[in-house]
């Protein structure tokens, strides 16, 4: 069998190019090639035996598609399955790992959207459960008041000072966003049904 050109085995495996063709060909290429720059640059040196008891690991048993970044031939040896991707949040995580490699923001961004959609899919989940999501706790409300949490902010140093201002956007935001569309909805609904009433009643009278 064949081994795979990958960097998942027991040894130092051969660079294709030399620094120079890299560097020329990929920007920020070798930004680490000095060894002080490098903790680990010891253990590369050739000869030192990495205690490994294989040339390639065993590879878990890919039971259902996992995303994998571009940059990879292939998926590592071991992956994680404890949270399979699923609904609109897993279909954007996806896109993001096909698509973008993960040195552009672009990656990133879809991820970070990805968790809000994925925390909106549990949060609608949730009301189909006999305990359903609290949005009143989930603003952190209750442990700012007996907290002393909007004093600190004036007289501490607290870390998230800067973007405390967005917090009730982003957290309470699509709450009373929500609460706003469903009011409006239940309005409408009342008031189609007092039209349609009171066109019946005036074709009984007529």
């Amino acid at each position: 069998m064949t081994e795979p050109a990958t960097p998942y085995t027991a040894g130092r495996s051969a660079t294709p190019e030399d620094s120079v063709a890299l560097r020329a060909r990929i920007p920020g290429w070798g930004v680490d090639l000095d060894p002080k720059d490098r903790p680990s640059f010891p253990r590369e040196q050739p000869g030192i035996a990495t205690g490994a008891h294989w040339r390639f690991p065993d590879r878990q048993p890919e039971e259902q598609p996992r995303e994998r970044s571009i940059e990879h031939a292939m998926l590592t040896p071991a992956f994680g399955t404890s949270v399979p991707l699923k609904g609109a949040s897993g279909a954007i995580r996806r896109y993001a790992y096909r698509r973008f490699s993960e040195g552009r923001a672009a990656h990133w961004l879809l991820l970070i959207a990805a968790d809000r959609v994925d925390a909106w899919e549990n949060h609608l989940a949730s009301f189909a459960s006999l305990r359903p999501d609290n949005p009143v706790t989930e603003t952190g409300i209750g442990s700012e008041l007996p907290g002393k949490g909007f004093a600190s902010r004036r007289t501490g140093n607290r870390v998230d000072v800067n973007h405390s201002w967005m917090d009730p956007v982003v957290v309470a935001g699509p709450w009373v966003l929500l609460a706003g569309l469903g009011a409006a909805g239940v309005l409408r609904t009342f008031r189609g049904r007092r039209q349609g009433q009171e066109q019946l009643r005036h074709a009984i009278v007529s």
